[in-house]
């Protein structure tokens, strides 16, 4: 029976006392959840307010049931699509985790191995371990040796190496190191060697399962979400002011026509007959100030741009993810895997000479052979067919660097040494062909002392100078500012007596320069976020040397006064010292979980929109935390449990992607809303001045209708599908606090408002205009005209309002289903005028007629240019 682990009692004693390793789930939201947190948004809020209303008055005789049905319609829709995008992320993002739920591991119960899930495991558990196994529990280790990559835990990429716990050893006080020699954690991962561990915290015990319960923390409102709260506060203080001074209007413009005032108020049956009509036409008038199309475009603006973000490596599992991405003012990033590639690379080879050879293809013969021998010759990691499996990330990173080279024939390990922290290298002696000799691999520091002798390119022995030693020496200083780290590559041509190399007479291959190389493409796009006004600061548990050399290869260090904090740095400042210094911060190296916290909870404070990038559970708080986390898909299911958008392929250009398309989202809802306020506040502003002007209903309820619904919908799919276009990265972040109504949107909406408005006083009070249609009692065809006119002048508007410049088909190649759009707009206005009789007040026109309509229309476009020419002379100035 073996001396570790438990019985079958003793496990079923222990289950009963302390539970199993089980992580208790964060609560999962069901499509019923999602669909009622949607129906919280300030806009559906006032819609919602406004259907009960009309509800009211249908039931009394005096509303339009198409119009309740038509608000009703434009909410379940806006809910609906959102919640179905969002709900049908979460489950391909479920798909996405489910391989991390089916971890088994090996036990000792009973004196035999068994296989466990990872979930069965109980305190006192004898765990086997092997590599590139995950450690399933916290504990100590019982026997062997191993050596553990922690970088999910703390971001430390380099190796952990872990010792047999002595017997008096104990668990301590619950203070977390995870560089004690004899304590393994959850979540690691074994990189060399075998042992047995025992479980000593399990679950929701383990600095895992504590890191995942504090991922429970209540969300912040989103910069979006605030912003639509002002909007809609604005837009019903307009609406009920709108709708009270108009019913107010229209009764005083009845009394008026009445003739005699005290007689009008006296006759009761036909004051309570026009006060309904006038309360309708207010109530009408609070529902056009409202945008019905605002929740569904948010919706079908976003759940277009999921799909397309998706295809980019981009998987949104919260739409208020995508949306806050787009008002980033502050982005903290980890190094490995983002800005780096996350993998170990050989990028030199320099020979006892000062040659320096790019790549393993160009090496001479004999250099050659000697480097493939010593990569898979002198290694622990497993070799087959003259390749190597498995293995830590250095010796993977060698495998890689000879790639598909072999040699014809292979020579026989007769004996090997294993790398120890004490001599700093590894040796193997080998034989074959008649020749036997030592590999050694190792820390050049150490391994230049012992060199006698160098390999030169034509496969000699020269003898290495202590000149060239101290110019080997110099030159590798050089690489280390660059964050490449080295390894020297030896022969000795003699057998070695014991485990340790000679002192002296070895012979120097060439040194090898390994780094973490920065993506070419991260460069790029680190420079396209902090054009776009975004602050990057790389967070990273390398020391400064190497965190520095990194983030000026990535471009985050440019100038004197920007900032790297090592986190014991940071730990010795208040937090209004950081405040005052935050937005010089470039880099925090030696980086702990607790600083990715407290970095997002100051920067919050400051009331600026804060991002975070992470893949361990020790980023999992700070991606719960910040207004937007970035979870990469290599990490832990933890830290894409508690991030709101995954990136896929763990790249920087991603995230990017990401900030772009939210600002397209942005935009495209800018956008809409200039198009849809012009059109309210036109309408609530010709129905106000109307009575007061002598005119009698110049928009009917019908039209009303027909304007403020379908127009509202197909205009919310016409600018859904925008484009995601590069100058919107050149654009400062929004403030979090701002109106989402800039005072250049303000303008822009005045301007089309009061013109459109104006021409419709034209065709009601200017005889020219009312000559240029074909004369009828009721003014048929003008009303018609003006009807048809107010229409074309809102397609051509959404023209205007697409682009900032002057040239109205900028992209349009990129969004032809706005042309669609606008094209079945006019359309249907067009076979309105057959069809919708005394239901629309309208009646066929002429050619000449509807070229008085298309003159009018097109004229806002005029209107509209000179506006944008004046603004840009004036900006220029």
């Amino acid at each position: 029976m073996n001396k570790f682990g438990l019985t079958t009692e003793e496990a079923s004693k222990a289950l009963s006392e302390q539970g199993n390793n089980a992580l208790t789930q964060p609560p999962r939201e069901t499509f019923w959840d999602k669909l009622w947190e949607n129906f919280k948004d300030p806009i559906i809020r006032i819609l919602i307010l406004a259907l009960l209303v009309n509800v009211v008055f249908v039931y009394m005789g005096h509303g339009d049931w198409i119009e309740t049905m038509g608000i009703f319609l434009a909410i379940i829709l806006a809910t609906f699509v959102s919640t179905y995008s969002e709900y049908s992320n979460e489950n391909a993002f479920q798909k996405l985790q489910e391989e991390a739920s089916r971890i088994r591991c090996k036990v000792w119960r009973d004196g035999e191995p068994v296989e466990l899930h990872i979930d069965d495991i109980v305190v006192g558990d004898a765990v086997i371990l092997e590599a590139g196994d995950k450690v399933p529990v916290d504990g100590i280790l019982l026997d062997g040796d191993v050596k553990l990559d922690q970088a999910a835990l703390n971001g430390e990429s380099k190796e952990a190496h872990k010792l047999i716990a002595p017997p008096d050893f104990t668990w301590g006080d619950g203070t977390i190191d995870f560089l004690d020699e004899h304590k393994l954690f959850r979540g690691s991962v074994v990189v060399e060697g075998q042992g047995i561990m025992q479980a000593v915290k399990i679950g929701d015990r383990s600095i895992y399962g504590q890191l995942t319960q504090e991922l429970k923390d209540d969300e912040r409102d989103s910069p979006l979400k605030l912003k639509l709260k002002g909007l809609a506060h604005h837009i019903s203080q307009f609406g009920y002011a709108g709708g009270v001074l108009i019913a107010l209007a229209v009764m005083l413009h009845k009394a008026y026509l009445y003739g005699d005032f005290g007689a009008y108020f006296a006759n009761t049956p036909l004051l309570l007959s026009d006060l309904v009509q006038a309360v309708i036409l207010g109530i009408i008038i609070i529902v056009m100030a409202v945008p019905e199309g605002l929740p569904l475009m948010i919706a079908i603006v976003s759940s277009l741009n999921m799909k397309k973000m998706l295809r980019d490596n981009v998987l949104v599992r919260k739409l208020v993810g995508i949306e806050t991405a787009g008002s980033l003012n502050l982005l903290f990033t980890d190094k490995t895997g983002t800005i780096t590639k996350g993998k170990l690379e050989v990028v030199r080879f320099i020979t006892g000479d000062r040659q320096e050879y790019p790549a393993f293809d160009v090496l001479p013969a004999k250099l050659k052979a000697f480097t493939y021998q010593n990569v898979v010759l002198n290694t622990s990691a497993a070799v087959s067919d003259g390749a190597m499996v498995g293995g830590n990330m250095t010796e993977r990173a060698l495998s890689n660097y000879v790639g598909s080279y072999r040699m014809e024939e292979m020579l026989h390990r007769d004996k090997f040494i294993p790398f120890n922290s004490a001599n700093k290298y590894s040796w193997a002696a080998v034989s074959g062909n008649g020749e036997r000799y030592c590999l050694a691999k190792g820390a050049p520091e150490k391994l230049i002392l012992q060199t006698s002798h160098y390999w030169d390119a034509e496969g000699n022995r020269q003898p290495l100078t202590e000149e060239m030693k101290k110019t080997l020496d110099d030159r590798m200083l050089e690489l280390a500012a660059d964050a490449i780290r080295m390894l020297a590559l030896c022969t000795y041509e003699s057998d070695i007596e014991g485990d340790e190399l000679p002192e002296d007479g070895l012979t120097l291959v060439g040194i090898l320069g390994i780094r973490d190389e920065v993506r070419p493409e991260a460069i790029e796009a680190i420079a396209e976020v902090q054009d776009a006004g975004v602050q990057i600061v790389m967070i990273t548990g390398d020391r400064r040397e190497t965190a520095v050399a990194i983030a000026k290869d990535a471009g985050l260090l440019q100038r004197p006064n920007e900032l790297v904090w090592t986190s014991a740095e940071l730990a010795e400042m208040s937090d209004e010292q950081v405040k005052m210094e935050l937005h010089k911060l470039r880099v925090v190296a030696r980086a702990l979980p607790m600083d990715k916290s407290r970095l997002v909870r100051l920067a919050q404070e400051m009331n600026l929109v804060v991002g975070m990038t992470g893949d361990g559970v020790n980023d999992s708080p700070a991606l719960k935390k910040a207004d937007v986390g970035f979870a990469m898909g290599s990490g832990t299911e933890v830290a894409k449990e508690a991030g709101d958008i995954v990136i896929l392929d763990d790249n920087f250009l991603s995230i990017k992607q990401a900030i772009l398309y939210g600002r397209t989202i942005y935009n495209s809802i800018c956008k809409f809303i200039v198009f849809q306020l012009t059109i309210n506040f036109s309408a609530v502003a010709i129905n106000f001045i109307a009575p007061f002007i002598g005119i009698d209903k110049p928009l009917t309820i019908t039209q009303i209708l027909w304007i403020n619904l379908v127009m509202d919908t197909l205009a919310a799919l016409a600018f859904g599908g925008e484009p995601a276009l590069e100058k919107y990265l050149r654009e400062k972040p929004k403030d979090r606090s701002a109106p989402i109504v800039s005072k250049k949107m303000l303008s822009t909406i005045t301007m089309g408002g009061v013109y459109m408005t104006f021409i419709a006083i034209l065709f009601y009070k200017s005889s020219y205009v009312d000559h240029l249609f074909r004369n009828a009692p009721d003014h048929i065809y003008t009303y018609t005209g003006f009807f048809c006119t107010y229409i074309f002048m809102a397609v051509a508007n959404g023209f205007n309002v697409r682009v900032s410049g002057l040239n109205l088909l900028e992209h349009i190649d990129k969004n032809k289903g706005f042309l669609n759009v606008m094209a079945l707009i006019v359309a249907i206005q067009v076979l309105l005028t057959y069809v919708g009789g005394r239901i629309l007040r309208t009646t066929p026109l002429n050619l000449h007629e509807w070229s008085v309509v298309v003159l009018f229309g097109l004229s806002i476009i005029v209107v509209d240019l000179l506006r944008k020419s004046v603004c840009q002379m004036l900006e220029k100035k």
